[in-house]
């Protein structure tokens, strides 16, 4: 039984901001996403639906190109859509990330090129997540939207994405006690008294305050919360079992479960198929898993006749999401 709804939940919060929608891949992740935002949109809020998963489908789900800028959402005056293109953050963080290992060489009076570096560096995959991330973020601290929501990446790499805040600071603290002690330690050595510029270290501490914005952000729990999106099936239960905690480990507010893709029972005949049948038990038993694993289930959302897509099925999917 649903004692509270998404709708009770976000009436609860009224400055709710930022809601992250995520789970398994191929539970309707991105479905939700536009369904909440045009929810929300529709309650006169300013709102911007992005996609952080890099194998986007927005512009599918809406029926128009929203690659790689916010776009208005066709018909809806307080929605804008956007497909969040890495190319140019990765480009950029190159640049970056050649100057400032150009600098510590320098300071280090290594005489190796920044290249060799750079090209380790930005071939692990890691490196356009972080992208990402820059991108997510930068998008939170422009504030030019009263609310956001995010279709995340299946829920292994929302985990890494969202929890990136905390592992940012972890770094960037361990990074300026060495820079500092290096510094020191140079001055020390060094028969000039001129305090040198430090830009590598003007940098840290300018990633360090970033990042501890970031974070007040993604724990905020009056402003932000991640959804969880499940099928009534075994994998993305388990899923959500294994990954829900550590979201509340790292300090990231659950808003709660959605369930999807439910077989209306009463619009199966007595005589259906036995294939249907034994779905539609099965998803039975895995709805009673759900009520006793889940205490936060917030809507129960059913399988349409048809695919979710244009904003018409979308508001059809609203209406069950926010019943």
């Amino acid at each position: 039984m649903i004692t509270k709804t998404t709708r009770q939940f976000l009436l609860e919060h009224p400055q709710m901001k930022y809601v992250f929608f995520g789970g398994k891949g191929g539970v309707g992740k991105t479905v939700m996403a536009g369904a909440a935002a045009l929810w929300i949109a529709r309650q006169g809020k300013r709102t911007l639906l992005a996609s952080t998963n890099p194998v986007h489908s927005l512009s599918s789900l809406l029926d128009q190109d929203v690659f790689g800028a916010p776009t208005p959402v066709q018909g809806e005056p307080n929605l804008q859509a956007y497909e969040i293109d890495t190319r140019d953050t990765i480009a950029k963080s190159k640049a970056e990330l050649t100057q400032k290992i150009e600098w510590f060489l320098k300071y280090a009076d290594i005489k190796t090129r920044a290249d060799e570096f750079v090209e380790s560096a930005t071939m692990n995959p890691a490196f356009e997540e972080s992208a990402m991330f820059e991108n997510m973020i930068d998008l939170m601290f422009d504030d030019e939207y009263e609310a956001y929501v995010f279709d995340t990446a299946p829920t292994a790499n929302a985990r890494r994405l969202l929890g990136m805040s905390s592992v940012y600071s972890m770094w960037v603290n361990k990074m300026v006690q060495s820079r500092e002690e290096a510094k020191s330690l140079k001055e020390l050595l060094s028969y000039s008294k001129k305090k040198e510029k430090d830009p590598l270290m003007d940098y840290l501490l300018n990633l360090r305050t970033r990042m501890e914005k970031a974070k007040e952000l993604l724990t905020d729990e009056e402003k932000t919360a991640f959804f969880f999106i499940t099928l009534p099936e075994a994998l993305p239960i388990a899923v959500i079992k294994r990954f829900i905690n550590w979201f509340r480990e790292f300090g990231i507010p659950v808003g709660g479960v959605v369930v999807n893709m439910i077989i209306d029972k009463e619009a199966v005949g007595e005589d259906a198929p036995e294939f249907v049948r034994n779905r539609i038990a099965m998803q039975d038993a895995y709805m009673e898993e759900i009520w006793r694993s889940f205490p936060n289930v917030r809507a129960l959302v059913p399988l349409f006749e048809t695919e979710v897509r244009g904003t018409e099925m979308l508001d059809r999917t609203a209406q069950h999401l926010f019943a």
